[in-house]
């Protein structure tokens, strides 16, 4: 019965084992060793070449050791290839700050990973069965996930060079444990698997057994839930990735987003749209984060207040200024700095961005006019100044009378809070401020007709302030 559902599954996923090289991780348990078994049946079948995989995490001491032994002479009567390591996770979740389970997988699938390469596998078969997708699921709802979270564990993915599958998610917990009991097998059993502290053992033991009163067949509903969302999801992500290319610009470390326009697409895309952003910034995304923090996003976005920030895990900033939301990941916290400009030459500011000056020539080129100053060197004091804002900094305007305030130059403009402390100020050497690149100009900037030889150029880049001004 097994051997049939197990097999109209695989074809189902479009998986042929014949000929494969498969590893296979084996804990010692019922669903591990039922797999294991399975495959060695398999093996003449379809031509298999098996490599069993074992990881003592070293919780339960000696305990855990004799599960290793117990794998290794179970493979040994079989003929079937044994390879184990040990890891000290106590150790490494006391290093690392990590939970238990969470310290476990990323030590279990480092090991698996190395061993596919070592030995060239195609495949990785892991025992989750049909109760295992269902708690899972049920898990990630209570906890808030979103997107292709929701739906589980896949059936497949990537892992080195080959891929994983889970052949038993057709498969009930009570299925494998009447297959050890026909095929004489005596698993290991991990104590811990009976305790209510661990989450997944509470779902386990007490929301289960209900669903299983109410549908005995739950299970194939889940699997079918899980693959129906991943397949809708992959669908949505491919849109999503088309249309938020359109509404927003990255940089390394950071992202600008157009509020309007990210309003503009469809709802189930911006959401999406959100996790996307978050994938990008976050190397690594933290298990705190959860869907709660994506309506935070959503709240601050369509909040009629022009400005807000959130302070994410892991140190990502979100703030919202007028018509923009900008993400940066580990934002740098700046000091004001004053740099002499006495010639041509080029200067990387401590902010990222870079003021060129060059003398002028009929050969530059037409400059981008909001970026770029022409000074009159024989009429100017210098040294100039590059400087970040200082209380109380006003300017005389090309085109206007008297001086206007630099804050308000910065609201008018709708430049964000976070970046006003950063955006350099071009002064003379009597501090008379000169120009604010791609906000304003002084009344004494050099009119094109006014050229010669005596004309310095200054040009300012910065991909960040270049994409915020005057939205």
């Amino acid at each position: 019965m097994i051997d049939t559902k197990v097999s109209i599954f695989l074809k189902k996923q479009g998986i042929h084992l014949q000929g494969k090289s498969v590893a296979v991780g084996v804990s010692g348990g019922p669903d591990s060793l039922a797999l294991l078994h399975y495959l060695w049946r398999m093996k003449e079948k379809f031509d298999l070449n098996l490599l069993a995989l074992h990881v003592d995490h070293m919780f339960r001491g000696a305990e855990s050791y004799q599960d290793a032994l117990f794998v290794r002479d179970f493979c040994e009567e079989r003929k079937i290839p044994f390879e184990m390591i040990q890891v000290n996770v106590p150790e490494y979740m006391k290093s690392s700050g990590k939970s238990s389970q969470t310290a476990a997988r990323e030590q279990r699938y480092q090991f698996f990973e190395k061993a596919m390469k070592k030995h060239r596998m195609e495949l990785l078969a892991l025992a989750h069965h049909g109760d295992d997708q269902i708690e899972t699921i049920l898990m990630r709802l209570t906890r808030g996930s979103s997107g292709k979270a929701r739906a589980g564990m896949p059936f497949s993915r990537p892992i080195a060079d080959g891929q994983i599958i889970r052949p038993f998610l057709c498969l009930t917990k009570a299925e494998l444990e009447s297959y050890c009991e026909d095929h004489q097998l005596k698993p290991r059993l991990d104590p811990s698997n009976e305790k209510d502290f661990y989450i997944r053992n509470r779902f386990r033991r007490h929301v289960l057994p209900f669903l299983k009163k109410e549908n005995p067949h739950v299970h194939v509903h889940f699997q079918r839930f899980s693959e129906e969302l991943e397949k809708d999801d992959e669908y949505l992500i491919e849109l999503t990735n088309t249309e938020m290319n359109k509404v927003m610009r990255k940089t390394e470390g950071a992202v600008t987003l157009r509020i309007d326009d990210f309003l503009a697409m469809p709802i189930p895309l911006q959401r999406r749209g959100i996790k996307l952003i978050l994938d990008y910034l976050y190397k690594e995304l933290p298990t705190s984060l959860s869907a709660i923090h994506i309506d935070s996003i959503y709240s601050m976005i369509q909040n009629p207040h022009p400005s807000g920030s959130l302070d994410f895990p892991n140190g990502l900033k979100i703030t919202r200024s007028y018509g923009d939301l900008y993400f940066e990941a580990n934002p740098v916290d700046y000091e004001p700095f004053s740099i002499e400009i006495n010639g041509p030459g080029l200067v990387k500011l401590p902010d990222g961005g870079m003021l060129e000056a060059k003398y002028w020539t009929n050969q530059l080129g037409e400059m981008q006019k909001d970026w770029s100053f022409y000074v009159n060197m024989s009429d100017t004091n210098f040294p100039l100044i590059i400087r970040t804002r200082r209380t109380g900094d006003r300017m005389s305007v090309k085109g206007m009378t008297g001086t206007k305030k630099l804050k308000d130059i910065f609201i008018e403009k709708k430049i964000p809070l976070f970046a006003r402390d950063q955006w350099p100020v071009i002064t003379d050497s009597n501090d008379k401020i000169l120009w604010v690149p791609g906000l304003k100009k002084s009344s004494d900037t050099v009119e094109d007709e006014t050229m010669h030889d005596a004309v310095l150029i200054l040009i300012y880049k910065h991909d960040l302030f270049q994409g915020a001004q005057g939205q």
